[in-house]
């Protein structure tokens, strides 16, 4: 496509944005992104006053990843998500990216693509299917990842006995985004945006579920009867969501990992079992 055309269909394009894209790919160094699409909340058309303009580039297989993502522009945030052709099949191929991309590049608009390379990878989403092959690493994905928030739930039970906020807040903060995001990727829930991340989960898990309940007060975001919970409170309900989270995920722990999980489950059963 000539120069002219590309530049006719980006003024074009340019209606649904609020910003002028020539002033970002003034500012973008080399090498130019030979497809633009437009993401999140523009896209979808549900973006607020506050919200980012999210653009993703695909740039030339090989090139090197940019020093610079994030423009100011005429008083708007745009962030740049910037990808090689090499980049792509992990969205597909792996549950931890697929679950926060798929769905947003099905609602992607695209603002530039000549060669319709943009249009190949939106394809591939919409056929997208969560298959057993997937489902496999989603499980081990889970099980590696409850390994992996031990040290915040022994920093929980440690913050509990000495009272220290350091260490309470370092579990709250594994003991929530942590378990919720690997219950995620074992579900295979695919969000369009991070703000929805938390009605996601609930959703896919049961608002009632005491998974969900857990999840509230973990997070901050439930109340009791008489006032917010406490971070002590927050925390305990971290804990007793990790064995709540591996009750869940028994057919999916893998055997190099279940010992250190249920060892895990049962040294907290037993510190709170009086709180």
């Amino acid at each position: 496509m000539q120069k002219g055309n590309v530049t006719n269909q980006i003024l074009g394009s340019f209606l649904m944005l609020p910003i002028d894209l020539r002033r970002v790919l003034d500012l973008w160094p080399l090498p130019r992104p030979q497809a633009i699409a437009l993401l999140g909340s523009y896209a979808r058309g549900d973006a607020g006053p506050f919200s980012d303009v999210d653009l993703l580039f695909l740039l030339p297989a090989g090139a090197a990843k940019p020093e610079r993502n994030t423009f100011l522009i005429d008083g708007y945030l745009v962030v740049v998500t910037a990808v090689t052709p090499e980049q792509i099949d992990g969205w597909f191929t792996e549950p931890e990216q697929a679950v926060n991309v798929v769905a947003a590049l099905r609602d992607a608009i695209p603002l530039q693509d000549p060669d319709s390379l943009f249009a190949a990878v939106q394809s591939r989403a919409h056929a997208f299917a969560w298959t057993a092959e997937l489902q496999a690493k989603a499980d081990r994905y889970a099980s590696r990842a409850m390994v992996g928030w031990i040290e915040e739930s022994h920093k929980g039970l440690e913050g509990l006995r000495r009272n220290d906020t350091g260490r309470l807040l370092n579990a709250r903060f594994g003991l929530s985004w942590g378990l919720a995001g690997l219950m995620r990727v074992q579900r295979g829930i695919l969000g369009n945006s991070d703000n929805g991340f938390y009605d996601d989960v609930r959703n896919a898990l049961g608002r009632e579920s005491r998974w969900s309940r857990l999840l509230s007060t973990t997070f901050g975001a439930a109340t009791s009867a008489s006032a917010l919970f406490s971070l002590h409170e927050e925390v305990i309900a971290g804990l007793r969501l990790y064995c709540e989270t591996t009750r869940l995920l028994a057919d999916a722990l893998q055997p190099e990992d279940r010992p250190l999980i249920e060892s895990t489950v049962a040294r907290i059963e037993q510190a709170i079992s009086g709180l």
